[in-house]
């Protein structure tokens, strides 16, 4: 079994990786960032069971991917009835959200993309 074409896209993506467009060209992609090569390699050639794995970060990260801009629909209120908002909701769906990606690079062996982690990935000229 190997990933569709949607859910390698939403691997990437959610590692924080830029888009891959239609192959390699330009000054992007595997061919120039170390990490993304091997982030290729990993989803090309996962076992049957490390995908199933795989598969399960990705609908959690989903659902919490559409929890962060839900949390938008209540900045609004401050106090209602008895509720009251908890003003750090969005921060802290984000942050749960961005952990969640940093353990799909971790089970997936790559450091986290530019969209993601420090900036660390290194040009390869």
């Amino acid at each position: 079994m190997s990933f569709t074409d949607a859910q390698k896209t939403d691997a990437r993506r959610f590692c924080g990786y830029p888009a891959y467009g239609a192959g390699a060209s330009g000054g992007q992609g595997w061919r120039f960032f170390q990490a993304y090569g091997l982030l290729e390699y990993r989803l090309n050639n996962l076992a049957a069971a490390e995908e199933a794995v795989v598969n399960g970060y990705l609908a959690t990260l989903a659902t919490l991917e559409g929890a962060v801009p839900d949390a938008g629909s209540r900045l609004d209120t401050a106090q209602a009835a008895v509720w009251t908002r908890n003003p750090a909701e969005l921060r802290e769906r984000a942050a749960l959200f961005d952990d969640w990606r940093r353990r799909l690079c971790a089970f997936l062996g790559v450091p986290p993309g530019p969209g993601l982690g420090d900036g660390s990935l290194t040009l390869v000229v």
